[in-house]
């Protein structure tokens, strides 16, 4: 498996989408960059449990007061157009680049 770059979402606690993300994005520019495997990616996208898509990252976050999501949850993003799943291990959300 090819190993992929991400960057940190500026202003958010903790959501990675791809360094290389071609739609306009909010990074951090000038942040560090991470490899799925120091984010501890899974390996399977059959071990995800898909929860229901949201409009932003806006609304992900706003989960965090009242239903705070578990290792493996899934969601997609309809604004990024693309799905996140949450790594317990860095209590954050990480893009899902390989999955169907």
């Amino acid at each position: 498996m090819k190993e992929r770059i991400y960057k940190k979402m500026a202003g958010t606690s903790a959501i990675f989408i791809p360094a290389d993300y071609a739609s306009s994005s909010p990074v951090e520019r000038d942040g560090l960059a991470w490899t799925d495997a120091e984010l501890s990616m899974p390996s399977s996208p059959q071990s995800l449990r898909w929860q229901p898509p949201l409009e932003s990252t806006l609304a992900l976050e706003g989960l965090e007061e009242y239903n705070p999501a578990n290792d493996g949850d899934a969601r997609y993003i309809n604004n990024l157009g693309i799905a996140l799943v949450y790594i317990g291990k860095i209590r954050g959300w990480v893009a899902l680049t390989d999955y169907a």
